[in-house]
Order: C-alpha cells, then structure tokens, then sequence
C-alpha cells in the first residue's frame, strides 16, 4: 500500500472521549511531511466532527481549508494554514492536508497557552508529531498589536470578537492594494481604511483620485473636494509629454514632427515668463508660467519662417487644437486665460493639505472632467506628488499617500499600454515613491488588467471577492506562499470580507470589515430597480433639472 492509503493509520487513535473533555487539549491529527514552507498533515475527521460543536468558533473551523492549526515544536507553538483537503485511506477516518507554516509563539508551561507570537519559523516539527486546533485566544495572540502604531478595521474570522489590525506604517510605506469585484463593498472598505487613517493622523496628507464622485458624501466633514468647479489647475503645470497628449492630434511619423514644433514653440514661451528670465534657463519640462497667446505667437512665427515649399499642416493642427482647448468651456478649469500667474506653491498646499488643519484628505473628483484629458489631468496630480517629493527631500517633506481608484484605467497591463504619462508615473512611483516618502493605494476591480509589475510592488494587498477567473490567479500569483489557504477562499468571500495579507499584518488573515456609519460611506449603493419602478411622478421635471445641469456642466 502506498503511504497515502495508509495515511489514516498515523492518526492518533483513542478512546471515545467524554463529552467535557477539552477540544484545545486534544489531538485532530499528525505530521506526515515537512519542507521548508508546510507540512502534509493527515486529520483524524471523527476529531474533526467534535470539533465543529465547540463553543469556540475557532476551534469549531479546525481542519478546514483556510483555517489554523497548530504543532508544539520544543517549548513553542508553530502555527499553520490548512491550505486544502482531500480524503486518505481505505475506510476514509483521514483527511491528507496541506498546510503553510505561518509563524510561532511561546508555550506557557502551565496552562499550553501560546503568547509572543512571531512571523517565521525557528524550527520545524517532525513527521509523527501531533496537530491541534487552534483557539480563539491563540488566534488573538498571533494577530495582537506588536507595539506598532496600528488602525483596527474589522475582526478576525471566523472569531467573535479578535480585532483585525493594520499595521499604518509598513501599510503606508510599502503601498497596498484594495482588490475586489463590483458590488463586494470595496468602496465602503476604502472608506472606512481612510477614515482610519485620519483617525490615527489628522494631520497627515491623503490625495484621493475620485473618478466617480463617490467619495466627496464621506469625507465632507475630513478635508476638502476640488472638482472642475475649483481645481483650477492651470495648463503651464504639465510637463512636455503631458502637453503632447493634450494638444498632438496626429499619429506616426506625423505626430513626432508635431512633437518637433511643439517642443521649439514651447520652450519659447516658458522663456517669455518673468520667472524663467530671472533663472537663466527653462526647459519644455520647467513648471514655470506662460501665456496661451505667447505659444500661439510662437506658432505663427515658426510658420512664417517657412518657404513655400515646406507643408504648414503640423503647425494648424497645434494651433487648431489650442484654439479649442481655450474655447470650450469644460476645460476652463484648466486652460482659462485667467490661470497665468504663478500659484505652483498654492496648488500644492491647497491639494497636499499643506497644512491640513485636521482635515488630511483632498478629494480630486474627476467625473466632470472630459474623458480625453482625465488621465492627463491624473498624471499632472501624481508627477506632482512625485516631483514635490523628490525635490523636498533636504527639506524632510512629509509622507503623501496617493490613492488612485480604478487603477487599471491608468497602469493598464502590457498588451493594452499605450505609453501615456500616467502610466509611466504611476509606475514609477509604485518602484521608487517609498524612497522618497510616497504610498501609492491601488483600488480595482480587475487586478489582471493592471500593470503586471505593479501590484507586486504593493506590500500589503486586500482582496475582497473576486469572481473572474484570471483575477483570482493574478492575485494568487502576487501574494505570498504562506496565504496559499486564505486565497483559495476568495471567491467563496461574503460581501465586507477580506483576505489581508502581506507586510501590514502580522500574519495573513481573513476578515470581516467593521460597519461604517451611513454619514461616512461613498455614495455608491447600487439602485433598487424594484423600490425606484414601484412608484412614479415628477418625472417631467426631474428630466429638465437633469438638462439644465447638463448644459451648464455643474453636477
């Protein structure tokens, strides 16, 4: 007989326990293998049965896929993971499983009580050893605050009353990632992950990128909301690619001649501006003012200069495009004559919550602004984290978190990158931002659509539900070895669960998100067909409110 079909012979066999004997203090299996990251185990499922009536509810999971067992090795206690089940031997009395070694803590001598709880594995157990269900209070020592600043958002399943906790700083600074599909409760999760975060530091600085609106309702009272009523980001802020994106209408070849005349004529009006003259020198890249008319100037003059011969096409189609720009009023709020003087310290101040006076979020809500310049108006925000950043780092500048939702719109994989500017930041910033003091928060609901480098360099990732396929193995792939077990269990997740894993946690776990107070949520609950059809009137008017804030752009 092979070893599997024997596996049930190297459970531990005893006789019919009395019924107040302790679940905790008695074996549900052995050790049949050990490597470096688990163990095989074989469950005794008599013992596994006994178990799902105990009071606890820890110990009520023992032995199922997800839950945590544990192993005394000298005077510790190593816990694990059971990452899955299958059925061993003939007369079918054991369970074969899998487990991820997740950390150990010290064995009390009097009572078997584990506390000290470390991530890691100092030695292992040997084949033959014997397996115990956790408890609730072992599961509360392994997930307790080490002494780190922490923001407790939930509670540990499938215990009562184990807090879930974060660790802010290596969550912070090291990037984390908000995963899951439409309709799980990411938006109230994120929600309730930032309030948090102001919770534990009013004075830090928070920058959300809101393509929805959702989130101006939940923090109305916690920082600030610029939208294309008051952002006012004026156009001489973009770098010379970003300019490119904007005002080149042209493709191939066409578009690098374009690109040729742009960067001339550019440069010729950022050196017009008091303050460039005062430098000494500006480049196309220089955030330094200049006035629509002085590129248009530039233009004509350019075109001028060409004999007869030579094709003026590139030069209208700039000044066609710039001509739009500064006539059509959805891009007032960023290409308004009016924005010409130079508000660069203002406009980080006002968008770093700089400083914040207790109020450490800015919401950018960019739902109103035109989709063929959202991700510029994105990547200007996000270069300007990164530039204020690594230009203040002899000033000791303070930490920023960027927090960018639906991120596969702006870092999308490789087979659908197009090269933007935002992309290229936002990369660049997942790489380099902790060097400099800068989180990056990534919220999607299609993680396989992300940039495939990015979200492993997210240190923390929350995954609530996840139903595509190609999903839930793209997470799989970015988490670590030890999370096997929990992974597994992400399609079967309930709405407000989640499976947290990586550096902002002790160990991996499963949770379940705190309810957030209606006043704090996003307004992003989905409609009640049913409630919304059972009842009719004032449609009429309702139709002419929406079209007089229609034309005039004002949500």
């Amino acid at each position: 007989m092979t070893q599997m079909q024997n596996s049930d012979a190297f459970v531990e066999r005893r006789p019919a326990p009395a019924p107040d004997m302790d679940n905790a203090a008695r074996a549900i299996g052995t050790v049949l293998e050990v490597s470096g990251a688990g163990v095989k185990l074989a469950l005794d499922t008599a013992r596994l049965r006994e178990c799902t009536a105990d009071p606890d509810p820890a110990i009520a999971q023992a032995g199922q896929v997800g839950s945590q067992v544990k192993v005394r090795v000298g005077g510790k206690w190593l816990l694990a993971s059971i990452r899955d089940q299958r059925r061993a031997g003939a007369d079918g009395n054991a369970i074969a499983s899998m487990a991820d070694f997740l950390g150990e803590g010290q064995e009390e001598r009097v009572t078997g009580r584990m506390h000290s709880f470390r991530r890691g594995v100092s030695r292992f157990p040997v084949p033959g050893d014997r397996i115990f269900p956790t408890t609730t209070e072992d599961l509360r020592q392994a997930y307790a605050n080490t002494g780190s600043t922490c923001i407790e958002i939930g509670t540990v399943y499938p215990t009562r009353d184990t807090r879930a906790a974060l660790y802010m700083d290596a969550l912070l600074g090291k990037h984390f990632a908000l995963l899951g599909s439409t309709g799980t409760g990411k938006s109230t999760s994120l929600a309730l992950i930032l309030h948090r975060i102001c919770d534990s530091a009013p004075e830090g600085h928070v920058v959300m990128i809101d393509p929805h609106g959702e989130y101006t309702a939940a923090f109305r009272d916690r920082g600030m909301t610029l939208d294309v009523s008051n952002l006012q980001m004026p156009y001489w802020m973009m770098n010379f690619a970003e300019h490119c994106e904007v005002l080149l209408t042209s493709q191939g070849h066409d578009r690098q001649v374009d690109a040729d005349i742009l960067a001339k004529c550019l440069q010729r009006a950022r050196a017009k501006n008091k303050i460039a003259q005062e430098l000494g020198k500006v480049t196309v890249d220089s955030p330094t003012p200049y006035l629509l008319s002085d590129l248009a100037v530039a233009l004509t003059d350019e075109m001028g200069q060409l004999d007869k011969a030579t094709n003026t096409s590139p030069y209208m189609r700039i000044k066609n495009k710039l001509e739009e720009l500064r006539a059509d009023p959805r891009y007032q709020f960023m290409f308004s004559g009016m924005l010409v003087a130079d508000t660069l310290s203002d406009f980080i101040c006002r968008v770093f919550r700089l400083p914040g006076g207790g109020k450490p979020i800015s919401i950018i809500d960019v739902s109103g602004v035109p989709s063929d310049i959202t991700a510029t108006v994105v990547s200007v925000l996000s270069r300007l984290v990164f530039d204020y950043a690594v230009w203040g780092r002899k000033e000791g500048t303070r930490p920023i978190l960027l927090v960018c939702e639906e991120a596969h719109r702006y870092i999308p994989s490789e087979k659908n990158a197009d090269g933007s500017s935002v992309a290229n930041i936002l990369s660049r910033i997942a790489k380099e931002g902790r060097k400099y003091g800068i989180s990056l928060g990534l919220v999607t609901q299609r993680p396989s659509d992300l940039a495939e480098g990015v979200l492993s360099q997210c240190g923390t990732i929350i995954s609530m539900r996840l139903n595509n396929d190609r999903d839930q193995a793209f997470v799989k792939a970015a988490m670590p070895e030890g999370s096997r077990g929990f992974l597994d269990s992400i399609s079967a997740l309930a709405n407000r669960e989640a499976i947290v894993s990586g550096e902002g946690v002790s160990i991996p776990m499963r949770l379940r998100f705190d309810p957030l107070d209606e006043a704090k949520r996003p307004a992003s609950d989905d409609p009640s067909f049913s409630t919304m059809w059972a009842k009719g009137g004032g449609e009429r008017q309702s139709v002419e409110r929406i079209v007089q804030r229609w034309r005039n752009h004002k949500a």
